[in-house]
């Protein structure tokens, strides 16, 4: 008799979803993808919305692939990315397809919410995130501005993950981990500022009950359940943004750890049990976003692996048909630290070449212009290397404890060369793995919901158990040192 426990987790990026169901048996997990799909953004009257339908319709399928295959699940999570959310009117209809955060209807909005309304250190002091223009306060500032008509008429304002729970149980939350990234909640009480809300015009009654994740939100609706064929399955809050996921799947052996998501974007970080906001973060640009079992994920975004997307999107075909590693592997034969540039300067952040931004920042900065694919790719790597050991030594310097290796989780985690040069640089143990992290996440919250685990640490030491994490050790310490120095430099900030 199977007395496995089946989980399915709904784990949506911007651009593609998927639905999996993972198991856990005999100390270890497994996941199988069940449905894979396109996230599309659509262009229509001058703005780019969600199509909150389609990813609800994509949700029912995977559920019916899982009912077809008659696997007995027992909980339902859903993550996704950050900020974004759909208005529900009196009629409990969903008013209008979520406005996209890549929307540019927020271009100078939050400049002029800072000038107008609140100063950018009270809104820090209150909120520890992060200033970025599609944060949700700036989109509901700009929608109130703009006069939006879905805003007018909203009953209820549900973050993506939520609303897709709302339309699966009826049931309308705010979940934790996802509403932190709206830089409108205060970590010390763990609620939406009332101030803040106000400062928009709206109430915390706009939004649902606030849940941790690991709370059952409701189960599938009798509309649910007569379509998918499955019964009164319980829907789960997990970490309901992706990175929060993600974050929970580090398989840490204890607290004194960093962690680096790494994909097109690299969000290097520490978990803390309180946030950390004061003048140095402030300075610094740090952001606090809600964790599991009431941590804090205090981090940083950088520019990650984009830098190298854009630029082989715009190489001639043949440099495209290489495999990563060729192409990765013929830069390791390019002389260290020939160029180097800040990952995260304004340059960099959308240009219409990403080739021609690095050679200008390296003309610009009087440095070696690099010409050839592996010569741009060795630039782009040394400098992420060395951009992580500067944040590195910043999270340091917060960190009340002493942070004694670094774990890689996502996509980038694969990137033999730059964690061997992320080792290097930082000086510490870096442990490559999961891949899957976000998905991972989304599993065993669940089954901390089941009562499969207790705690974050027996998660995480499933999690090890069934992995093979690749190890990178330091090398090579006064030519990173050297390399440093001249990162220094060229930044402007030695």
């Amino acid at each position: 008799m199977d007395n496995k426990k089946y989980f399915f987790a709904v784990d949506l990026g911007a651009t593609s979803g998927r639905t999996i169901i993972g198991t856990l048996n005999d100390g270890k997990f497994d996941l199988e993808e069940l449905t894979r799909f396109d996230n599309n953004l659509i262009e229509t009257g001058g703005h780019f919305y969600w199509d909150i339908y389609a990813l609800y319709f994509e949700v029912i399928k995977g559920l019916k692939v899982a009912a077809s295959r008659q696997i007995e699940i027992t909980s339902i999570g859903i993550d996704t990315w950050g900020v974004d959310f759909v208005f529900v009117g009196d009629d409990n209809a969903i008013l209008r397809n979520p406005m996209a955060y890549r929307d540019p209807h927020t271009f100078g909005k939050m400049e002029e919410y800072l000038e107008k309304v609140a100063s950018k250190k009270d809104v820090y002091h209150v909120t520890g995130i992060q200033f970025m223009n599609f944060n949700s306060l700036f989109q509901l500032y700009a929608m109130k501005e703009a006069g939006n008509s879905a805003l007018k008429n909203a009953k209820k304002i549900l973050f993506v993950p939520d609303a897709l729970s709302w339309m699966l149980t009826g049931e309308a939350v705010c979940e934790y981990t996802i509403a932190s990234t709206s830089q409108m909640l205060d970590p010390r009480t763990k609620d939406l500022d009332k101030a803040l809300l106000a400062s928009v015009g709206l109430s915390r009654d706009k939004f649902g009950r606030m849940v941790s994740p690991g709370t059952q939100i409701g189960v599938l609706t009798e509309e649910v359940q007569r379509m998918t064929g499955l019964g009164a399955v319980p829907v789960i809050a997990v970490a309901g943004h992706d990175t929060g996921s993600a974050v929970a799947a580090v398989p840490a052996r204890n607290e004194q750890f960093a962690y680096l998501s790494s994909g097109t974007w690299s969000l290097m970080g520490i978990e803390t049990k309180d946030a950390i906001i004061n003048e140095r973060s402030y300075e610094l640009n740090f952001t606090n976003e809600g964790g599991i079992e009431g941590t804090t994920r205090f981090l940083k975004n950088i520019c990650g692996m984009w830098l190298y997307e854009r630029c082989r999107k715009e190489w001639p075909e043949e440099v495209r048909r290489l495999s990563h590693p060729e192409l990765q592997g013929s830069a390791m034969q390019v002389e260290a630290f020939r160029s180097i540039i800040n990952p995260d300067d304004a340059l960099f952040a959308n240009p219409s070449s990403m080739i021609e931004a690095i050679q200008t920042y390296c003309r610009n900065t009087h440095q070696t212009v690099p010409e050839t694919p592996a010569e741009i790719c060795r630039c782009i790597f040394d400098s992420l290397a060395l951009r992580y050991r500067q944040v590195f030594g910043w999270l340091k310097e917060f960190a009340s404890f002493p942070l004694n290796v670094l774990h890689i989780i996502g996509g980038g985690s694969l990137n033999k060369y730059l964690n061997q040069f992320t080792a290097n640089s930082l000086g510490v143990e870096v442990l490559a793995g999961p891949q899957e992290g976000t998905a991972i996440g989304n599993i065993m919250m669940q089954a901390k919901a089941s009562g499969e685990v207790k705690d974050i640490w027996e998660m995480r030491q499933i999690i090890a158990n069934s992995l093979d994490l690749k190890q990178f050790h330091p090398q090579d310490k006064e030519l990173w040192d050297e390399g440093y120095q001249k990162y220094l430099a060229v930044t402007g900030q030695k």
